[in-house]
């Protein structure tokens, strides 16, 4: 993406539909006059009398326990420097995102308009009793080493400035990992670190902590070594003042073992690189730029253990496996601050998830066949869904073990349930199909895309990697759209009837008509149906012109389906295409099939659509938990709706024991494990979150996701076609642009599914 397309389209993003990235919502009913007397007056009253009482109350009747304030003065933001307190703003707003999404805590940005190290404490000071914890964000040195060391000290509440501390630890859990990959003890490796910052220091500090001696790191700044006659050091700098004057970058690399670099780009060179001891391992985490390119790095040196701050490269060091967790874990001890205990029980619970298993979903996400621990895996990535389940409890333990937890925790099983429930309502799967997509890209036909709507999905697909779009209409008005929209990038356009194109419609249309003509098509036919767009881009995928198709935008879906089904036809063994939809609901995300194709299927049918939902679910890393719907609770009623449902559901015990499905069940039953679990506990969903419904027609699929979709603004990823020999997609008509990318983002996944199982 362009550097003028980039800005636009942050501009718009911060801008619609609504200014900022964050907002407050009710957590409690206010539809009755009742509900707002005990919202505010006269009900407020008896909380406030309480937390008068008794200041801990505060956290059973406020939103305190579950609240970070991001604060800075915006002395050093992002790479962009001194900006100022209300710039920063909206880089506070995108870091209270990542704390919700991640690990569902709630923040308010503060920005504070001093750089006075006492007012700005003071300030902080004053405002802390509204917070359960403080996250000082993008404060510059050394002023922030003051300003956390006082609110640590003088406030009673978790305080940590994630600059230093965040890249420290997730820095040092990939250490340890590389230590021992390269097979080094800490206590004997040489060290050098390009940069002298918070960051930098937080992170020789913790290394230290982990065993690093402090003669064996030499540290740089933008004036050079540090070393004992500099005048100009702060007292933090000056624990590393191990350099000889006039040593150079390229002298201290000599047989070093470990390059840590948070200064700026390409400060490092392949000569250094071959200079340092075996197994070197190099952290080049200047962003966006490393200190050396890791392409470079890697093909200088074949043992080399490289990690960077980037997204695509293995080995990302990224603060967002860190803040969110260690937060959820202070706050949920309701511990007094973050000590170091707490940061060294988060890098040795990194470290050592990185060592286990990964679960599917990962693999899948990223693109691997099997992510293991090694050169390439030293972390784990930010995608990975047990960090909730794994860091908070680490941290609550060292700070109950350390002294600083004043509520306990005492039912670990339930806490960690507890945690795994606040995964967030899309689970980050849409953001994992988009990094699955990314990792193997496939042709992708947008066979309407002369409608602007069509043709910004594309631009998309086409700048974010997900695909390679082929654009398929009226080339002039894509040209004339492409111009208005700023899509400058060379794609390739296809208009089916103009002349240009005359030689793939005699082609596609003579393998038509060889695979129709016994079904009453005659030449003639083929070839003025390949004039039209579904039928040419069908036999573009048929042909393998392309690997994945999406259309219907601007058609009903029927009619759309029709030529898909003709030419392109159900995959081998199949005997029903079906389609399901898979929605992003405040429980997480739920599967509905059949959405979109099956009337009224009978119990057979049903039961050969779960079969297909079961396998679908499954492609998106997901353990499929299924709940064949009705009217009706596991035989409350023996009508003929209700029977084939249970009919289905017996099939596929018998043939099929290995599925977890079971039903009839009605929805309040299958959404509410508890409930379910009480009244019927031989159920095979009993104590089960369901995550895929079954209906027993189209009726109730469709009008179920279309009211989800409407009603909860629930965001839907479909209808994904089940069962198809291609990577072929119809959309609803009137697809939003987020539906058609997201929807890509499905057929490029699907294309890639269908491509590892023709090898």
């Amino acid at each position: 993406m362009s550097k003028k397309r980039m800005r636009h389209e942050a501009l718009i993003y911060h801008a619609k539909p609504t200014p900022g990235k964050i907002k407050v919502v009710p957590t409690k009913k206010y539809a009755t006059q009742r509900d707002l007397a005990l919202a505010y007056s006269p009900g407020v009253a008896e909380p406030c009398l309480e937390i008068e009482k008794n200041p801990e109350e505060a956290y059973r009747y406020t939103a305190k326990g579950n609240l970070v304030a991001v604060i800075t003065n915006g002395t050093a933001v992002l790479g962009l420097g001194d900006i100022g307190p209300l710039a920063s703003k909206p880089v506070m707003e995108g870091k209270g995102l990542l704390f919700k999404i991640f690990a569902d805590i709630d923040v308010f940005d503060i920005e504070v308009d001093t750089k006075d190290i006492d007012t700005f404490v003071q300030t902080v000071k004053n405002i802390a009793p509204t917070f359960g914890g403080i996250n000082l964000e993008d404060i510059k040195a050394p002023e922030a080493f003051e300003i956390e060391r006082r609110l640590i000290e003088e406030l009673d509440i978790p305080v940590m400035h994630d600059d230093q501390h965040g890249t420290a630890i997730i820095s040092s859990a990939a250490l340890l990992n590389a230590l021992e990959i390269a097979e080094k003890e800490i206590s004997n490796v040489r060290i050098v670190i390009s940069g002298a910052g918070s960051a930098a220091i937080s992170c020789a500090n913790l290394y230290v902590r982990l065993g690093a001696k402090y003669e064996n790191i030499i540290m740089f700044d933008v004036d050079g070594v540090l070393h004992k006659g500099r005048t100009d050091l702060s007292n933090l700098q000056k624990k590393f003042t191990f350099g000889k004057v006039g040593t150079t970058l390229a002298d201290a690399m000599d047989n070093a073992d470990v390059f840590l670099g948070l200064s700026v780009g390409n400060v490092l060179s392949s000569e250094m690189l071959l200079t340092m001891a075996s197994n070197p391992i190099v952290f080049a985490m200047a962003n966006p730029t490393p200190e050396i390119d890791y392409n470079l790095a890697i093909d200088t040196r074949d043992d080399i253990i490289m990690a960077t701050g980037r997204s695509d490269h293995p080995n990302q060091v990224n603060n967002v496996l860190g803040f969110p967790f260690i937060f959820r874990g202070a706050l949920d001890v309701r511990a007094t601050k973050i000590n170091e205990e707490m940061k060294l029980a988060a890098v040795h619970a990194i470290a050592e998830l990185a060592k286990t298993p990964v679960p599917e979903q990962v693999n899948i996400a990223y693109g691997e066949t099997k992510l293991v621990f090694g050169k390439d895996y030293i972390i784990p990535k930010p995608f990975d869904p047990r960090l909730i389940a794994i860091i908070p409890p680490a941290i609550a333990k060292a700070a109950m073990d350390s002294g600083v937890a004043t509520e306990p925790i005492e039912d670990w099983a339930k806490y960690e349930e507890e945690l795994l429930q606040r995964l967030g309502s899309d689970n980050k799967l849409v953001r994992l199909i988009h990094r699955r997509a990314k990792s193997n890209p496939k042709r992708i036909i947008f066979a309407e895309a002369d409608h602007l709507d069509v043709l910004k999905a594309a631009q998309i697909v086409h700048e974010e990697g997900i695909g390679i779009p082929i654009l398929l209409g009226n080339r002039e008005v894509i040209l004339e759209l492409k111009g208005e929209i700023g899509f400058d990038d060379d794609v390739v356009i296809i208009d089916p009837k103009i002349d240009s194109e005359r030689e793939s419609r005699a082609r596609y249309a003579q393998k038509y008509w060889e695979k129709s003509q016994r079904k009453g098509k005659t030449y003639l036919e083929a070839k003025k149906w390949m004039r039209e767009r579904n039928y040419f881009a069908a036999m573009m995928v048929n042909e393998g012109d392309a690997d994945a198709l999406i259309t219907g935008y601007s058609r009903s879906y029927p009619t759309v389906l029709k030529p898909m089904l003709e030419l392109i036809g159900m995959a081998k063994g199949v005997s029903r295409v079906a389609a399901t939809n898979l929605m992003m609901t405040e429980r997480g995300p739920m599967f509905l099939s059949d959405t979109s194709i099956n009337i009224n299927p009978t119990a057979r049918e049903l039961a050969v659509i779960a079969k297909m939902t079961s396998r679908t679910v499954k492609l998106f890393g997901m353990e499929p938990i299924m709940a064949m719907m009705s009217y009706s609770n596991f035989g409350s009623s023996n009508h003929e709706s209700a029977d084939k449902v249970a009919d289905a559901v017996a099939y596929l015990h018998k043939y099929y024991p290995d599925i977890i499905v079971d039903g009839e069940v009605q929805t309040d039953f299958a959404l509410n494990s508890e409930m379910l679990s009480e009244k019927f506990p031989f159920s095979k969903l009993a104590g089960k979150k369901v995550n895929t419904l079954v209906f027993p027609n189209l009726d109730s699929a469709n009008i179920s996701y279309k009211m989800l979709k409407e009603l909860n603004k629930a965001e839907s990823i479909g209808p994904i076609l089940m069962g198809m020999n291609k990577a072929v997609h119809v959309l609803q008509l009137g697809a939003k642009v987020e539906e058609m990318v997201n929807m890509a983002a499905v057929a490029v996944v699907d294309a890639q599914q269908k491509e590892s199982m023709a090898v």
